[in-house]
């Protein structure tokens, strides 16, 4: 399994980005895919999730209502839109990955075994 994130960059406050994440090596119908953040200097948390099948969608509480992520199941990509952004949100982003697994334990870091390089979002006051 390979995840490869892009689509970070510098925006200014309030501004929006894309990032998405190509997934390949086998197929993940029955996956689960993931958001996590490195803000500098701190531990790397959870910021979204998707179940490849059904779609359903996890949050946490500090992007819900300004983030969305989605999958496009032919082309094996996860996109994370991020809008209404704030210089809170700088961080290196990384997409995560793992069989399908128990809908509670997707915000923890410990349930994805694969993970992407990670890209550099940076939001300017």
């Amino acid at each position: 399994v390979q995840l490869q994130a892009s689509g970070g960059g510098l925006v200014q406050a309030g501004g929006s980005l894309r990032l998405s994440c190509a997934a390949s090596g086998r197929t993940f119908r029955d996956w689960d895919m993931a958001w996590f953040r490195q803000p500098p200097g701190k531990e790397r948390e959870f910021v979204a999730a998707i179940r490849w099948s059904g779609g359903t969608t996890l949050y946490a509480d500090s992007v819900k209502g300004r983030f969305t992520i989605s999958r496009d199941i032919a082309k094996n990509m996860v996109h994370l839109q991020m809008n209404s952004l704030k210089p809170d949100d700088t961080a290196i982003y990384y997409c995560a990955t793992t069989p399908r697994t128990v809908l509670s334990s997707l915000r923890l870091r410990s349930s994805y075994g694969y993970w992407g390089q990670g890209t550099l979002v940076t939001v300017s006051s």
